[in-house]
């Protein structure tokens, strides 16, 4: 069903319940109910993944919802999905309007989509309605693949664009799955000492975005703090930290700052 002005009183009623129940939902299950209760009045759909981070980096989130058998989050590395999300948000980001895919052979194959896995649920998709949003304060962009089996009429690209402020505020009121988990951004006040080559020169061994990172690190900020005050996305941060890690061969923001404030001393 198209978005227009030509809804019946009833339909009318059941688009302002739905838009209510979104803003009730707090759960993973309660996410999924409400996906599959009214929402498919308006937006047929067998699964939906919702995608967010740094596409640029390729560092990205995803949840996938689903009565597919096999489509879960769980059943997906991160490596499998990268490159077609990141492929998709280009596309998307194009024109940034509901992007339609329709095919008998598979949406994968409407775009020349790389995915590989032939024998996964996902490639028995035949349609799909693409659409984002750009963040660009947060620089934490996000995307939304609906999914049908059948080819179909694609008629919900108008709905999508006008529901999908409510389907994304329900899923940032979710908590996230135990595979989508950050990493800790608390910093303990007893730092591990660490063994480090302090004739290292720091100046030498780190970046200067790499030595901005670790300036508001040992400050005690958070990588969403961060991000903040250099104007980047908190997942280029945790990218950064993560460089950082491997060059002070250390394995976590305490050890780091341990590490960088003994180099530093050194010097």
């Amino acid at each position: 069903m198209a978005f227009n002005n030509d809804f019946t009183n009833v339909e009318r009623e059941l688009l302002l319940d739905l838009i209510h129940e979104s803003l009730r939902v707090k759960t993973h299950f309660e996410l999924f109910i409400w996906l599959q209760g009214r929402l498919q009045f308006f937006m047929p759909h067998e699964a939906l993944i919702a995608a967010w981070g740094d596409f640029s980096l390729g560092l990205i989130y995803f949840d996938i919802l689903s009565s597919v058998p096999g489509l879960r989050t769980n059943e997906f590395k991160k490596s499998d999905l990268t490159p077609l999300l990141k492929q998709l948000f280009a596309y998307w980001s194009s024109n940034q309007t509901p992007l339609k895919l329709n095919n008998t052979h598979g949406f994968f194959h409407a775009i020349n989509l790389e995915y590989d896995d032939i024998c996964n649920p996902i490639n028995n998709m035949r349609s799909a309605i693409v659409h984002g949003i750009k963040d660009m304060r947060g620089h934490h962009d996000c995307l939304y693949v609906l999914m049908n089996s059948e080819p179909t009429e694609v008629t919900s690209g108008k709905m999508l664009e006008a529901l999908l402020p409510y389907i994304d505020s329900a899923l940032r009121r979710v908590d996230h799955l135990p595979v989508q988990l950050p990493e800790a951004v608390i910093v303990s006040e007893v730092l591990n000492v660490v063994n480090v080559d302090v004739d290292v020169d720091v100046d030498t061994l780190l970046s200067v975005r790499e030595k901005d990172i670790m300036h508001w690190v040992k400050e005690g900020k958070t990588n969403v703090e961060i991000g903040m005050i250099l104007d980047i996305s908190a997942f280029t941060v945790k990218n950064h930290l993560q460089r950082i890690f491997k060059k002070l061969d250390v394995m976590n923001r305490a050890q780091a700052v341990s590490a960088y404030k003994m180099k530093i001393q050194e010097q």
